[in-house]
């Protein structure tokens, strides 16, 4: 009985120990930026109907504001866009001068054309995330305190007609909760940011209150999806910095009525490509840039609010935090252009080619025939921060008619790539590189062709079981620029092993950046590194979210490599 004991609770030391050295050591460094303050921040309290004040003591309404910003505001002259911020689990309403400091600074960069109005909510810190008996109170007052914002905005020439929500951890679930209200007008509120909020179920179900709610919350938007169409929501999640709520909980409960939700880790949103812990997720300077910037694009410029169109709240959230391609933002993405054929051209017939420019540079276009292409390749890839274009058709003798296709590229950490799938463009006779006039500047651009099944390998991941006895290797003898491996048997969010990738090469190619992605097909969590010199690159390999049933997809390693290096890629559990 002694020794079944011991061992049990030599198992159960054993768990620990893992658990410790995967929280304190297998978690990727803070690689978020703080942001700054440029003039003091100031609060000013709002004034809510006396009943309000009665029912709800302990919560209070404020308006961010710093310097001669906050002065102007005094007399309450509003006439910008409404965003209410809802802090969380024992949150402070200071949180909101982060994305309040951020859109202030954006506003005035363009001589506040448009600005934005950023009220907090103070909810004395309550402790939601362990007593739910609070949030029913909570999601009244914040009813009440959309309806204060917009009758500030009463005498304004475009007056809002909705409010912008954004909530961190379970301020984001006050949001949804919103819509459970008896007494709500849906129109009051067209988009939803969350940020590190568990929607599905809570972290710690401790009494009946927060499951109750939960199940309120989650229910309603699933019975009432077709009604809730237009109601837009991103979820951001932190990563595995987060240790309080797991990323998991952040994905937005599924739906085939309702499409408008977006679940993002922060580790795969353009621009920022970090993780960050639970607190940090509000100021990481990288997040507030992405979330600022997106607020911007949504603006209407005729009514000088946020758009109406579900579609387009849709593209830009998904162009500022799943697949950004280096451009500004415009409703119509692919673009004819008339090219004169009296401009330089430059015809490549090569498998690969690579161009370098340091200094000025003149117009250039560089044309790659597809017609012999075909039948020995599948995929042209591309990397480099450039436009890129197809030829249609000749039109006449002095004009070419082209097609933008920069809008297919996607910015990554060190570059802009894009890989193109030769049978989507069985009418197209040429890709065509348009390198503009240039003055004092260095990039170099690369490009193949290559055939999808000869740079694609299957590896299979160490076991679950395995105990840390498990490792499997590859070698890669880059003769390209993109290799894929798909690794079989990684669907389980338990599952978790280390890539260790080793790179080696002549003395001229040690300093060629390389990248390396884990890529996550059913949803938005892939992890991107990067690494310049010949050292070891570790990458902790874990899932958020599980793969679903009836989906066949592999997550893959995507190396984004240099020409004439060897990469040995280990897998150790």
């Amino acid at each position: 009985m002694k020794i079944a004991s011991a061992v049990f609770n030599g198992i159960l030391l054993a768990l620990v120990a893992l658990g410790f050295r995967d929280v304190f050591f297998a978690y990727e460094k803070n690689r978020c930026s703080m942001t700054y303050m440029f003039e003091y921040p100031e609060y000013q309290k709002i004034n809510l109907p006396k009943k309000a004040a009665r029912l709800f003591p302990a919560y209070e309404l404020y308006l961010y504001g710093e310097g001669i910003h906050a002065e102007n505001n005094k007399q309450l002259s509003l006439n910008g866009i409404p965003v209410l911020f809802l802090p969380g689990n024992a949150g402070s309403y200071k949180q909101a001068r982060s994305v309040g400091s951020i859109a202030l600074r954006k506003a005035e960069n363009i001589d506040y054309k448009y600005h934005f109005d950023v009220f907090t909510v103070n909810f004395n810190e309550e402790l939601v995330a362990f007593y739910g008996g609070s949030l029913q109170r909570q999601t009244q007052f914040v009813h009440i305190c959309i309806k204060a914002i917009l009758h500030l905005y009463k005498n304004q020439e475009f007056p809002p007609q909705s409010v912008i929500i954004i909530g961190h951890s379970m301020g984001g679930l006050i949001a949804r909760a919103l819509f459970t209200l008896r007494t709500f007008n849906p129109q009051l509120i067209n988009l939803i940011i969350t940020q590190a909020t568990p929607h599905l179920m809570p972290v710690l179900a401790l009494d009946h209150y927060l499951t109750d709610f939960y199940a309120m919350v989650n229910n309603y938007w699933i019975l009432h999806a077709k009604e809730l169409r237009n109601i837009t929501i991103l979820s951001v999640a932190g990563g595995f910095r987060d240790f309080q709520v797991r990323s998991g909980l952040t994905f937005l409960p599924a739906s085939d009525l309702y499409t408008s939700a977006l679940s993002v880790v922060s580790t795969s949103v353009p621009r920022a490509w970090a993780s960050t812990d639970h607190l940090s997720i509000v100021w990481c300077k990288e997040l507030i840039l992405s979330t600022t910037r997106a607020l911007f694009d949504l603006i209407d410029g005729k009514t000088q609010q946020i758009t109406n169109d579900p579609q387009k709240r849709k593209s830009v959230l998904n162009l500022h935090f799943v697949r950004h391609p280096a451009k500004q933002y415009e409703s119509s993405n692919e673009t004819v252009t008339i090219v004169p054929v009296s401009s330089t051209w430059v015809f490549i017939g090569t498998r690969n080619w690579k161009h370098s420019v340091t200094g000025a540079c003149n117009e250039t276009y560089f044309a790659f025939p597809l017609v012999d292409k075909r039948d020995n390749f599948s995929h042209f890839h591309y990397f480099v921060f450039i436009l890129l274009f197809f030829i249609l058709k000749t039109l006449f003798i002095f004009s070419l008619k082209i097609e933008d296709l920069s809008w297919k590229a996607e910015l990554l950490p060190l570059a802009k790539s894009v890989t193109l799938k030769l049978d989507n463009f069985l009418t197209t006779t040429h890709f065509v590189i348009y390198q503009p006039p240039t003055n004092d500047t260095e990039f170099s651009v690369e490009c193949e062709f290559f055939k999808e099944e000869l740079k694609t390998e299957q590896l299979t991941v160490p076991h679950a079981l395995s105990f840390g006895f498990s490792s499997s290797h590859i070698k890669i003898n880059s003769s390209g620029l993109l290799h894929v491996l798909q690794l079989q048997g990684f669907s389980k969010i338990y599952q978790a092993f280390d890539i260790l990738i080793e790179k080696s090469c002549k003395e001229s190619k040690g300093n060629t950046p390389d990248m390396f992605r884990l890529h996550v097909p059913w949803s938005q969590e892939d992890i991107i590194r990067t690494s310049r010199n010949d050292v070891r690159l570790q990458l902790y390999a874990k899932l958020h979210k599980p793969q679903p049933q009836n989906d066949s997809r592999m997550v893959t390693l995507m190396l984004y490599t240099s020409q004439d290096c060897h990469y040995e890629v280990n897998y150790i559990q």
